[in-house]
């Protein structure tokens, strides 16, 4: 090894990682998410046997998250030339997720071993934050702009959604995986709907709602611009003193 090798760019080294996140699927399926694949995406890469703790000095895990990044980034690279705003809030979500998950489609079985992966305890903080950045990259290619509380609730109904249809989609042998796509629909369809409780139970508590968090994205919205939304929020001083 030379001490050009320790001195890698950080740039060059984000693109080793992203190459070996990639050359590491078609093993992952038979080695699980692990060092034998690691090693196999190097060797694949015809590096040097180091790179695989150079590049991931944190170890699976931190492999599994810049796969995660990696990912994301696919994602908004191929939703870039999508007309998203022509569509309405159903169809965007439906196809943020629909391209996410068909840009692994070929490896199927590599998404299972990694999700078995991440599912262990001692992985808990990788994985939420995999899904969080996963369910926030969705978002924002929607179009979403929220700064408030809206954020989050956004981001929290749509991690329900994704994670749902992504474990449908692993048991799916429909053809083009038509079941799991109708049970996308199907969720985003009860997504919408949950927002309509917290009004029932304030109509009937005799409190103040303060709106739906996605009814910006409804047909007719005044605060929709392009893809610049603004989500409601309470209005300032609005506090009721005495109650």
């Amino acid at each position: 090894m030379t001490d050009a090798d320790h001195d890698t760019p950080e740039s060059t080294l984000a693109g080793v990682r992203d190459g070996l996140v990639e050359a590491m699927l078609p093993h992952v399926m038979f080695e699980g998410w692990s060092r034998r694949s690691l090693d196999a995406a190097v060797h694949d890469m015809g590096l040097d046997k180091s790179m695989a703790l150079r590049a991931f000095p944190g170890g699976m895990a931190q492999a599994a998250e810049h796969y995660c990044d990696w990912l994301d980034r696919r994602m908004l690279e191929a939703l870039a030339d999508v007309d998203l705003d022509s569509m309405n809030i159903r169809q965007r979500i439906a196809t943020v997720v629909r391209t996410r998950i068909g840009l692994v489609a070929p490896y199927r079985e590599s998404v299972r071993r990694l999700i078995s992966f991440l599912s262990l305890p001692i992985n808990a903080l990788a994985s939420g934050r995999c899904t969080y950045r996963a369910v926030d990259s969705m978002w924002f290619a929607a179009g979403d702009t929220s700064t408030d509380w809206n954020f989050y609730t956004k981001r929290a109904l749509l991690a329900g959604v994704y994670s749902a249809t992504l474990l449908c989609w692993l048991a799916d042998d429909s053809e083009d995986f038509e079941e799991t796509w109708a049970f996308l629909d199907r969720r985003i369809e009860d997504a919408l709907k949950l927002p309509r409780w917290p009004r029932r139970a304030a109509d009937l508590m005799g409190t103040r709602f303060y709106g739906n968090p996605l009814a910006a994205f409804m047909p007719g919205s005044r605060r929709r611009g392009g893809r610049s939304f603004g989500m409601s929020r309470p209005p300032r001083g609005d506090v009721r003193r005495g109650a």
